[in-house]
């Protein structure tokens, strides 16, 4: 069990009285195989409902055995909620299904779940137990993005997702493959079918202003598929002083394609948006920041420190050095994640990861079909047999 300290508990005023009131606490539970801005959602819903939320995060083992197997390593998953802001505390080693036994273990009064269904390798519904003894509740899951419309996107290869064009066949093909998928086309955004809201900022945004004593600390880039090596530099960044205040800057989509090229990025800036404002790491973002950090971007947020990870550099659209401003003022601080993994490696790994899921599942209908097939075969030489006898 990972304890995060993230959000103290203490009673809601309008419960009554903190020697009376116990606090509520909370119980979620899942795969959280590629984290992403939905997910977050989920877990900020959870956590309204009561005071001290505790998700349970299935193992490799478990995930394998009923859905296939995960992307992303256990501890790796365990790290990623860790690191969502909504969350009190993790329970590791999860079981698939949800029991009364496992929210009276951590002394959890109800479950929280999206509002679609989730069922085990032999088809039944995972809350089943929790639901009759009225220990369960309900959220509703975030439209517009779901692990299978990111996949379907890195399959493009293509910038169809973050542009204003039709959805392509070979979308359509992949979505169908993998069984659900967006319902409609945005003429927003191509592919991608986020409705970003002033609300929806509201509600992911921490609120709070910088204090006397914080150090604010700047950090830029594109932060794509928010994943396990931006939470290993931000969690990093943030050790860089006694209390800091981060200040996350995100590229425009067109800004990113120029630097990253191929289809970058998977996600628009809207989603990428709530994705960073989702990490316990990150005070503040500024959407659509200028890539290159300049003195009045430092000054107006009173910029201490510029921190930047070991990936490349790319020069601004004129060859200059976009970090040469804070270099001169002394101010930048070259900081080791300790993380290889890259936003193209992690695309790499979820492409082949579920190609060979597709794969699979073909070979096993495959091989179902014929076995149907022989089995006809023999009831019509059965048949035939009756007939001639």
């Amino acid at each position: 069990m990972l304890r995060n300290g993230a959000a103290e508990v203490s009673p809601s005023p309008a419960r009554g009285s903190a020697a009376a009131y116990r606090p509520v606490r909370v119980w979620c539970d899942g795969c959280y195989d590629m984290v992403h801005f939905g997910h977050s959602n989920q877990l900020r819903q959870a956590r309204a409902m009561g005071d001290y939320l505790i998700v349970g995060v299935h193992t490799d083992e478990e995930i394998a055995k009923h859905k296939g197997p995960p992307v992303f390593t256990q501890d790796e998953r365990y790290k990623m909620v860790q690191a969502i802001k909504w969350v009190d505390e993790i329970a590791t080693q999860a079981p698939y299904v949800t029991t009364l036994e496992t929210l009276d273990k951590y002394n959890c009064d109800f479950c929280v779940h999206g509002n679609d269904i989730t069922l085990t390798v032999d088809g039944k519904d995972t809350y089943e137990e929790v639901k009759a003894a009225g220990r369960y509740r309900e959220c509703n899951r975030t439209q517009g993005v779901s692990t299978t419309d990111l996949v379907g996107r890195m399959l493009l290869m293509t910038k169809a997702h973050h542009s204003n064009i039709d959805e392509d066949l070979d979308y359509r093909k992949h979505k169908d493959n993998f069984g659900k998928g967006p319902k409609g086309h945005s003429p927003w955004t191509g592919v991608s079918q986020f409705l970003q809201t002033s609300q929806k900022i509201i509600q992911f945004a921490s609120g709070k202003e910088p204090q006397p004593g914080d150090t604010i600390i700047y950090v830029a880039g594109a932060f794509d598929l928010f994943h396990i090596g931006h939470v290993d530099f931000l969690e990093k960044v943030h050790l860089q002083a006694e209390r800091p205040y981060i200040i996350a800057g995100l590229h425009f989509d067109q800004e990113v394609n120029r630097y990253k090229g191929k289809n970058y990025p998977i996600m628009n800036i809207h989603e990428r948006t709530l994705s960073v404002l989702a990490c316990r790491y990150v005070s503040e973002v500024v959407i659509g920041a200028p890539y290159a950090v300049t003195a009045d971007l430092l000054d107006h947020f009173n910029v201490e420190l510029v921190c930047h990870g070991l990936t490349e550099v790319v020069p601004d659209k004129d060859g200059s050095d976009p970090y040469q401003e804070p270099k001169r003022r002394g101010i930048f601080r070259l900081v080791d994640s300790g993380s290889n993994l890259t936003t193209d490696l992690i695309v790499q790994r979820i492409i082949k990861n579920r190609l060979e899921f597709e794969a699979r599942n073909q070979k096993k209908e495959a091989k179902e079909l014929a076995l149907l097939e022989a089995m006809k075969k023999m009831e019509e030489e059965e048949h035939e047999r009756d007939l001639q006898s």
